[in-house]
């Protein structure tokens, strides 16, 4: 269940300009809370907290607070949030715990997302009695995961018919006459942070909640198959006090999310700013130095027919033959030059090796914009540009995204290169994207038709597409 760990000061800046603000309010909303207190007080919580305080000189309770967190770097707000946490006094009361909780949580665990959709799927697919093993248990599970004395009128009158634990103790412990799907939608769970979801989902078949093996096991056998559909499965991961316990893992090579915006084939650094920051939507300046995919790529993944029929309605002259041969150029001409490197004669080869044969193959895009940060390497350091930008990218069905990297010496003529290249793969890998590599040496040292044939095709057949033979050549 869920258990605050450490977090590291620099986790934050990562995860967006967004994030950062979202988690600054929620922090500031639980600081701001202070101001009833005494000026002794606030002294103290500064100590206690390691908060940027400023001294009682005169100045208003309000005016000491908002100069704290005026002071508070965006670096110290996650390991801030946990000592609110932890902390018995001043003690966080539960609706601003929830915000806090879930920045933490996220930071300390993996992301693993299900959509709104999948969770109604599982809560249609589960069975209430299979839940409420034994009601107390229940109770402490959701007392620990969600806001169950949510009516204010309980700080006034002590009861209340209307709060989630009123109409838990009336609607399921004693009339039996919610669904799965009710229960769910008077939780919140539909609405929740992921991370919150992913914890309740786990709560529902921990041995401390639900001690029966048989009601274990009905549960993970309702959920594996509507889980499945997203790329996850709950598995057995140890056991406690003779009972299992499970944890929610990846499965097979499917990603829980189909991307929103392709930018690719780039000769430039892409203008995009966030147009709407609470709906994460993303803007971005059209311009001949990339090219922006902007539809949705569906559950075949990103066709060469699917970019050829998005290239003619946009740049189409009415000739297919000249519509496939300028898109091929457009690729081509965003991959460094041959003297460079050979990656431009593997996409080549890749296209040589495919095209002729009787099947619509996979896009290969070059040069894929994945990470974009509006500050300088000066300002943001040279981490800023790990990972910002994919060689070649393969969207294949049920979700698969498949990078290709060609590396040169460069990649490891140092320790901290080295360093940089595991790390930029094990941070994409953790975002469910598989990479491979090739260096250019090995490139360089034989023909590339071959090599690219042979390549592609192991890879394509790992993450489970059919390759057609070549055809046949015509008498």
């Amino acid at each position: 269940m869920p258990v605050l760990m450490s977090v590291e000061p620099g986790r934050l800046a990562s995860k967006g300009v967004d994030l950062v603000m979202t988690l600054r309010e929620a922090v500031s909303d639980v600081i701001l809370g202070w101001h009833s207190s005494s000026h002794r007080d606030l002294t103290a919580f500064g100590v206690q907290f390691g908060l940027p305080m400023p001294s009682d000189d005169g100045t208003t309770k309000r005016d000491r607070l908002e100069g704290c967190l005026d002071a508070l770097p965006d670096d110290d707000l996650l390991p801030l949030a946990q000592r609110l946490l932890l902390s018995k006094q001043p003690q966080v009361d539960r609706p601003k715990r929830f915000p806090l909780e879930d920045f933490v949580w996220a930071a300390s665990w993996p992301q693993i997302e299900i959509p709104g959709r999948v969770r109604r799927e599982l809560a249609a697919a589960l069975d209430i009695d299979d839940l409420v093993h034994r009601h107390d248990r229940f109770e402490e599970l959701l007392e620990i995961v969600w806001h169950l004395d949510n009516d204010p009128m309980l700080a006034w009158t002590g009861k209340s018919a209307t709060s989630r634990r009123a109409l838990l103790h009336q609607h399921v412990f004693k009339n039996s006459d919610w669904s799965v799907d009710e229960l769910f939608e008077q939780l919140g769970a539909y609405e929740a942070a992921p991370v919150r979801f992913r914890f309740f989902l786990l709560g529902l078949v921990n041995p401390s909640f639900l001690p029966d093996a048989e009601a274990q096991a009905r549960i993970v056998a309702a959920v594996n198959p509507v889980l499945a559909r997203i790329g996850i499965r709950m598995e057995q991961d140890g056991e406690r006090e003779g009972y299992p316990t499970f944890d929610l893992v990846r499965i097979g090579t499917a990603s829980p999310r189909r991307p929103k915006t392709l930018v690719f084939a780039t000769l430039d650094k892409p203008d995009m700013r966030l147009a709407d920051v609470l709906d994460n939507d993303l803007e971005i300046v059209p311009d001949d130095k990339y090219l922006v995919y902007d539809r949705q790529v569906g559950p075949g993944g990103l066709r060469w027919s699917d970019l050829m029929t998005w290239w003619q309605e946009r740049r189409g002259t009415g000739d297919d033959v000249a519509d496939r041969k300028a898109l091929y150029q457009r690729l081509l001409d965003s991959i460094p030059k041959p003297d460079i490197s050979p990656q431009r004669a593997f996409g080549e080869a890749y296209y040589t090796a495919f095209a002729s044969r009787d099947w619509d193959m996979p896009a290969l895009l070059p040069e894929v914009w994945l990470h974009w940060d509006p500050k300088t390497v000066e300002k943001r350091g040279a981490a800023a540009l790990i990972n910002h930008r994919m060689d070649f990218l393969l969207l294949l069905p049920n979700g698969v995204r498949v990078i290709v990297e060609v590396d040169g010496r460069h990649h490891y003529a140092t320790d901290k290169a080295v360093d940089d290249t595991v790390r930029g793969d094990r941070d994409l890998k953790l975002r469910g994207y598989h990479v491979w590599r090739v260096t250019t040496n090995e490139l360089r040292a034989q023909p590339l038709v071959p090599f690219a044939t042979d390549f592609f095709t192991s890879v394509l057949q790992h993450h489970g597409l059919e390759v057609p033979p070549p055809a046949m050549p015509k008498l």
